[in-house]
């Protein structure tokens, strides 16, 4: 007779190939109650036996006691986005700059299709699942691994030999079947109905209970490994996915190879016409070049690697009557006039009220009440009107009768004046924070999870907390205190005290959600990122604003005075070379920071009630770690570019952190300003460039060489 031990192991190793089979072969061997049996047995058998209870065991999957939050995990790759091709031209465009800059005439990429579900990464560590996150921004996403662990198609112990440590990164979504499921039950027990399936994914990935997560029909594909140690990459992405099956993750079976722009159109072509059988939802096709050598010669540009693309498939479209327009305050004074729809069912939700964006989109489209539109759900997610539907004449004639939509002269919630700044298609509330609207809206992205996070601070509270007068700035929220939060609407003692707890815990910040919570327009979470990284203090900031300030002003005049006399000579002037500078130096200097969101940036940081307000913020006891000071070593001042595959398995990740140790900064490009080329094999078209301008090529042996004689 076997021990409790033994018959643990043989349960394990059963459920284990079964679930392989299933999710990785699609070959179960078993049925669904055959398995729920061996399941059952192995729940009793670690019941009864606790030392035997193993973290990759199957019984795992159930869910374990709920978080507070998520942890917030740094990747140690970015996870980018992907470049949007719309149209047959751009694909054929993106394939043209492929084939130029590999200088080669045919490419092959592998056609994947765009599974409309949540991307996520999992790090593997000896071969057992350690961590599982979100893509968040693509540098920072949250750590959900309890929630992943419960997904039966995502293994918890890989199959043969496998590397020291493995990133995965793959998509989380909701099959149709399930989908459906949540919608049945959801209705029986009157509670919300999810809207689409990409939805009901990802409110059940950020369940804190890890149990009401189980309880979701999720699935996972993968399609990439990130960062890996101890692992030599095959030479194609084809490859890759190959052995991503072989270590035991389901892989998309609708992957093909396909070769030059033409393969791509006629993959893109079967897969559409197959969308409607596939039971799960697809929005596109993923294009990626096969050849790995290939990718790390394109490289990538503004967080997009040039090596790959999304081709979405057209979006779904319904007809409808605008039955009215209101306008909508934003957190910044924009006005968003908004349509609202006699109720049609289009993209898998029901739709009533759509985009119009602004002023300009509606004069375009001249969409006027009582007219019949065809709506879209833009990228199968935002619906907007597309255009009016004009069939006949009788319809013609109706839609001329009608009054134009015109911009309302004053702020729909405050009456404050509405101005539409020359060469600006939004049109903007002039009242500032003393609009309710964009007080209410600032307030809002002030404490969001990604600013500075006060959880319990929602937006009933906030409007609460407004309608009294309460609070008036973001500064406002920290002089709350506990007696005063329970005295309103729905707040008990212990709801209050849990929200001044929050508010205590958010004072301790970074310098990256400071920026971005204040909520300059223009200033996302990336650029909040970079102007954090390149300024590294508040006053830093602030003095590059005020200089940049007083540059713009100078500029201004000398184009003044250049026009002046234009004007009283009668012919144009060539502008000085002052002139064509950049009108704010110090903040363009940001990567991605153009003029427009460098005069946004300068108007906010230099603007007198912004600053009291942050000035207030810091004395109420925010703050963050002090930018850590540059290394300084052998590269100190020098800028080094990465080119190649590199030997022994080192990643450039791994290569760039050892210079960026030793003081030396990493770009993408060779340039005149490159002091090294660090050069593996397959160098190509950088190595070409470095030996044209003279810069220095270094092998890694070299580099060793070179760190080694200073360190």
């Amino acid at each position: 007779m076997s021990t409790p031990a033994a018959r643990a192991e043989v349960l394990r190793a059963q459920l284990d190939e079964h679930n392989h089979r299933y999710y990785v072969l699609d070959d179960p061997s078993i049925s669904d109650a055959e398995y729920d049996a061996l399941f059952l047995e192995l729940q009793r058998l670690e019941a009864a036996h606790p030392e035997l209870l193993t973290p990759d065991s199957p019984t795992q999957r159930v869910g374990g006691a709920p978080l507070r939050e998520f942890a917030e995990v740094r990747h140690r790759l970015p996870m980018q986005s992907l470049r949007k091709c719309n149209d047959e031209d751009e694909l054929r465009d993106f394939d043209r700059r492929v084939r130029e800059t590999l200088a080669i005439p045919e490419v092959a990429y592998t056609g994947e299709p765009k599974l409309d579900g949540l991307a996520v990464s999992l790090i593997y560590e000896q071969g057992r699942l350690t961590r599982g996150a979100t893509r968040g921004d693509g540098e920072t996403g949250e750590d959900i691994t309890e929630n992943l662990r419960t997904i039966r198609s995502i293994p918890l112990q890989l199959r043969g030999a496998v590397p020291p440590l493995l990133e995965v990164r793959g998509e989380v979504y909701l099959p149709w079947e399930g989908f459906r499921r949540m919608v049945d039950e959801a209705t029986a027990r009157s509670e919300k109905v999810p809207v689409n399936p990409r939805n009901a994914a990802a409110g059940s990935l950020r369940q804190l209970d890890p149990r009401i997560t189980a309880q979701r029909p999720l699935a996972f594909t993968a399609y990439a490994v990130g960062y890996s140690e101890g692992w030599q990459a095959p030479r194609l992405h084809s490859e890759v996915l190959e052995q991503l099956r072989v270590w035991g993750f389901p892989v998309s079976r609708l992957v093909e190879r396909v070769i030059g722009v033409d393969g791509c159109l006629r993959y893109f072509e079967q897969l559409g016409a197959r969308r409607a059988q596939l039971g799960f939802d697809i929005d596109g096709v993923v294009f990626k070049l096969d050849d790995l050598a290939g990718r790390e010669e394109l490289g990538s540009v503004t967080r997009e690697p040039r090596w790959a693309c999304a081709y979405k498939f057209a979006a779904e479209e319904a007809e409808t009557v605008l039955e009215k327009v209101e306008f909508q305050v934003g957190r910044t004074g924009a006005l968003t006039p908004v349509a609202r729809l006699k109720p049609v069912f289009v993209g898998g939700a029901t739709v009533s009220n759509a985009t119009l964006h602004n002023m300009d989109e509606v004069e375009r489209k001249d969409v006027r009440v009582g007219d019949t539109v065809i709506v879209r759900r833009a990228g199968d997610v935002i619906p907007e009107v597309l255009a009016v539907r004009l069939p006949d004449e009788t319809a013609r004639l109706a839609h001329e009768a009608r009054p134009r939509i015109e911009l309302v002269p004053a702020c729909p919630v405050c009456g404050g004046k509405v101005e539409r700044v020359e060469g600006e298609v939004i049109a903007r509330c002039t009242n500032g924070l003393s609009c309710r609207a964009q007080l209410h809206g600032a307030l809002i992205h002030f404490v969001g999870r990604k600013a500075m996070d006060i959880e319990g601070l929602g937006e009933k509270l906030l409007a609460q907390l407004i309608d009294t007068g309460r609070v008036a700035s973001a500064a406002d929220i920290y002089t709350l205190t506990a007696e005063e939060l329970a005295g309103l609407e729905r707040m008990g003692e212990k709801s209050a005290a849990n929200v001044v707890e929050a508010i205590a815990h958010s004072k301790q910040s970074s310098f990256q959600r400071f920026l971005f919570a204040l909520g300059c327009p223009q200033i996302g979470e990336t650029t909040a990122r970079d102007l954090a990284r390149h300024f590294g203090t508040l006053e830093a900031l602030y003095a590059a604003a005020e200089r940049d300030a007083d540059h713009a002003e100078k500029l201004r005049q000398i184009r003044a005075a250049r026009e002046e006399q234009e004007r009283a000579l009668g012919k144009a002037i060539r502008r000085s070379e002052d002139e064509r500078a950049p009108a704010y130096p110090e903040l363009q200097a940001v990567p991605d920071v153009g003029p427009t969101v460098a005069a946004h940036v300068v108007h906010f940081f230099c603007e007198p009630r912004n600053r009291a307000v942050i000035a207030a913020l810091v004395a109420a006891g925010i703050e963050w770690p002090a930018p850590k000071a540059a290394a300084q070593g052998v590269l100190s001042g020098k800028t080094v570019v990465i080119t190649g595959t590199l030997p022994g398995g080192v990643s450039r990740e791994q290569a760039t952190a050892l210079i960026e140790a030793q003081g030396g900064k990493v770009s993408g490009s060779v340039s005149k300003n490159t002091d090294f080329l660090l050069a593996g094999e397959a160098a190509g078209s950088k190595l070409a460039k470095a030996e044209k301008l003279g810069v220095p090529v270094l092998d890694w042996a070299a580099l060793q060489t070179l760190l080694a004689g200073e360190g």
